[in-house]
């Protein structure tokens, strides 16, 4: 990949902010804008984990239509709004990625765009198989 490749979702934000739910760059990084539990334009209301569970999904699913999963996630952000929610915020990213174990922070935030959330995160993956394409090149240059 040459170019830097942008996700929409057709979320309405995406276009009434001028911004991508994820970015590709050639290298391989793939970082996915913030994300909160908003399902279909709608506030999914819930405790802290189940906030937190539903913003991973919908991080999850722009992974997907990259391409990517889960398990390619190298760095975590998760903003909460109540320091009191840090323990159920953190149990759904255990929940979510103790197989994985990306480097994560988790700050808190005077609030976020809809005061019913609890919880945005962002999420950066690395599409690993562009690290496999970029050591085949290097090996038949070489042989050159």
């Amino acid at each position: 990949m040459s170019a830097v490749r942008r996700l929409s979702t057709g979320s309405p934000s995406e276009d009434a902010f001028g911004y991508s739910r994820a970015v590709e760059l050639p290298n391989g990084l793939v970082l996915v804008s913030g994300c909160s539990s908003i399902i279909n334009g709608e506030v999914v209301e819930g405790d802290p984990y189940e906030q937190a569970v539903n913003a991973f999904g919908v991080a999850f699913a722009a992974l997907g239509q990259l391409g990517l999963g889960r398990e390619d996630v190298v760095r975590t952000h998760m903003h909460i709004t109540h320091a009191r929610d840090v323990d159920e915020v953190g149990r759904a990213h255990k929940a979510l990625f103790d197989d994985v174990r990306p480097a994560a922070s988790m700050i808190i935030v005077e609030g976020l765009v809809d005061p019913r959330l609890v919880v945005e995160v962002e999420v950066e993956a690395f599409r690993s198989d562009h690290t496999r394409r970029a050591d085949r090149t290097q090996q038949g240059e070489a042989q050159s």
